[in-house]
């Protein structure tokens, strides 16, 4: 009597013995497939890592870099979208002009909504810096879309009692009150550009350029409420100024939307942005250098 032969009984556990050879196939694909993806999650370097959520890489609590889109270029489409025609207005292009007025849909629906949409889930992939600039951004985008909403009559606070509430427009309190707000944007745009240093060099230029915009536009808005008629000259001056600063950072920002999405689509060749990340070393780096 013969008995089986050991290649007979593999054969017969792979074809029909579940416990058998069988589960140690399907076990051997899924350690396979895990070493894919672990392999998949480090073979983004910090660089392509700042590039594409423009934040120096961090290590976050669970896996939802790997579950869910970067949803950094939704935040820049409306970022561009909303300030690249501002630009244009402000510098008085093809006789555009008031201050953008005829954008005022876009700022909330383009500019608003999605930044604040990319900040949130930014927030939510755990890219904190990202997080908090484009938060910022969609909020001022609704907010400079709302004061020049007509159903929100920003100006007929400061219209005369007995004037059209238009009027509001051209006077001291109206124009000091935006210059303040351009102002201490200018601020946080400094503290953004100090922080970009340790992201790339076309998001300094973004931050660099958007600080004067905002300081230009402060000057510009601070010259209408000294002297609403006898500073028009002076003023639109610097606003032009301020629309020209917003053009270079709205030009630097197609360049980054673009670098962006080539890589997102995995394309043949991308476009450089100038990585800072390995340049400037992060406190936590230098601590464990000298440990």
């Amino acid at each position: 009597m013969t008995h089986p032969s050991t290649p007979e009984k593999t054969m017969e556990q792979g074809n029909g013995n579940p416990n058998g050879i069988a589960y140690n196939h399907e076990e051997d694909r899924q350690g396979d497939l895990d070493r894919f993806r672990t392999a998949g999650s480090v073979a983004m370097s910090p660089e392509l890592f700042e590039k594409l959520y423009l934040t120096p890489l961090k290590n976050v609590h669970g896996d939802l870099r790997k579950t869910f889109a970067n949803p950094t270029p939704i935040a820049l489409v409306g970022f561009l979208i909303a300030l690249t025609p501002l630009s244009c207005d402000l510098m008085g292009w093809a006789g555009a002009g008031g201050g953008g007025a005829a954008s005022s849909g876009f700022f909330v629906f383009m500019g608003g909504l999605l930044m604040f949409t990319g900040g949130v889930l930014e927030w939510v992939l755990g890219n904190t810096f990202a997080s908090v600039v484009f938060c910022t951004f969609g909020g001022f985008y609704f907010s400079y879309g709302a004061t020049l909403l007509p159903s929100f009559n920003t100006s007929a606070a400061y219209a005369p009692a007995d004037g059209p509430a238009s009027a509001g427009a051209a006077t001291q309190g109206f124009n000091a009150s935006l210059a303040f707000v351009f102002l201490f944007m200018g601020v946080l745009c400094f503290i953004f550009l100090v922080c970009s240093l340790r992201t790339n060099v076309v998001f300094v230029v973004i931050f660099l350029s958007l600080m004067l915009a905002f300081f230009l536009l402060t000057g510009g808005y601070m010259a209408l409420a000294s002297d609403f008629t006898g500073n028009a000259d002076k003023a639109g001056k610097l606003i032009i100024g301020g629309g020209a600063s917003a053009f270079v950072c709205a030009m630097t920002g197609w360049y980054l939307l673009t670098a962006q999405m080539l890589d997102v689509v995995d394309f043949p060749f991308g476009l450089p942005v100038g990585d800072l990340s390995g340049i400037i070393k992060g406190r936590s780096e230098r601590a464990a250098a000298k440990n």
